[in-house]
């Protein structure tokens, strides 16, 4: 039996989330074109009877710009910090970056194995798949060019992480597929489907706060109250729409996939609220959910 954690590490958008999902069987992170997509450290844990891995998904690398995103770059780093193996994930279909170059020498050196996913490759013509799998050879490293979208190869990344972890008993049991709680991913819900709905800088100055989550006495149906919080009148009125038309719309289609990851009905009730620059406030960001220490 083998078994270990793994950070899966990677610059913004590089698929991190979406990779996981496919590698664990189950959604268990919310995926969006955005960056910034992924704010919190979230575990994906994929059980056989031969091992078990738990997947460690961060937020994407970048340049931080306020104190949310210096926790979640802080995050990152700290989620690489005493486990088995750091799966580096890089989409090159547009060419390897400098940034992509150090980025990959500064995790592949750290004291644990390193493995490569080269992801997108679905959308790379093969002659620069195969000229930047020659180039990254250089590193001395496994390399595994997957596309998460087409299942492409998912078994050899499997295979290549489970042969250097350590020998030992299952870490969670077995019907485990992640530590986060139900609220916590109704919320992520709501989130994705505002990434999904909205453009620019809205989505990204946007949090979700569980007022209530509750079965009814029927047991059939749950009652979610949530608001979702941003940071200017304009853009609560963005978020809104005219006559409440981008909020339902948006509800609705909260509402659908929170019903299909509870199994029951839900009655959801939405409020949009202003919070200035919360990004910055740190007794703020305690309040909607992040780790902010001290």
């Amino acid at each position: 039996m083998k078994s270990g954690f793994v950070a899966v590490v990677g610059r913004a958008n590089a698929g991190k989330s979406t990779l996981i999902n496919v590698l664990v069987g189950e959604k268990v992170a919310i995926v969006s074109p955005k960056p910034q997509t992924t704010r919190d450290r979230i575990l994906g844990v994929l059980t056989t009877e031969d091992y078990q891995i738990a997947f460690i998904d961060t937020p994407g690398i970048y340049k931080a710009d306020n104190l949310l995103n210096s926790v979640m770059q802080k995050t990152t780093v700290d989620s690489c910090e005493d486990v088995d193996l750091v799966l580096f994930v890089m989409d090159a279909h547009e060419g390897i970056s400098d940034t992509d170059r150090a980025l990959l020498s500064k995790y592949s050196n750290l004291s644990v194995p390193t493995v490569l996913a080269l992801t997108k490759t679905d959308i790379m013509p093969e002659s620069l798949l195969i000229s930047e799998l020659k180039e990254l050879s250089k590193e001395n490293i496994d390399i595994v060019p997957v596309s998460a979208r087409k299942n492409r190869n998912i078994k050899e990344l499997i295979k290549v992480i489970v042969d250097k972890l350590p020998k030992g008993e299952k870490i969670f049991e077995e019907d485990i597929i992640s530590d986060r709680s139900e609220r916590f991913m109704l919320a992520e819900i709501m989130r994705e489907k505002i990434l999904l709905k909205f453009d620019k800088e809205i989505p990204h100055g946007v949090a979700i706060l569980i007022n209530k989550f509750a079965l009814k006495e029927n047991g059939k149906t749950y009652e979610i109250n949530l608001d979702i919080i941003c940071e200017k009148p304009n853009h609560k009125a963005i978020l809104i729409g005219k006559q409440g038309s981008a909020i339902k719309e948006v509800s609705s289609f909260a509402r659908a996939d929170m019903e299909k990851f509870l199994g029951k009905k839900v009655f959801l009730t939405t409020y949009v609220r202003v919070k200035e620059d919360w990004r910055n406030s740190a007794s703020l960001m305690k309040e909607y959910g992040y780790d902010i220490k001290g």
